[in-house]
């Protein structure tokens, strides 16, 4: 399973927030901000926390890649 979350960081543009503020405000790890940012695995709990305080639904920031479409 793959997944992108190239829709967060086109949100945080729009809303003027870069990747600290974001950090700072859900309170999550630099090495989680950098797992995001390689478009890694991380947990429903951080998602959420970024969710409430974007106030947008998870579909806003994440979008499931099928592998094999993307192999082709």
């Amino acid at each position: 399973m793959a997944f992108s979350y190239n829709k967060l960081w086109k949100l945080l543009i729009d809303k003027k927030i870069n990747k600290v503020i974001l950090r700072d405000a859900i309170s999550i790890t630099p090495t989680t901000l950098s797992r995001l940012g390689k478009d890694q695995n991380v947990s429903m709990d951080v998602l959420g926390r970024i969710c409430k305080y974007l106030k947008c639904d998870i579909v806003d920031i994440v979008e499931y890649i099928n592998e094999q479409e993307a192999e082709k």
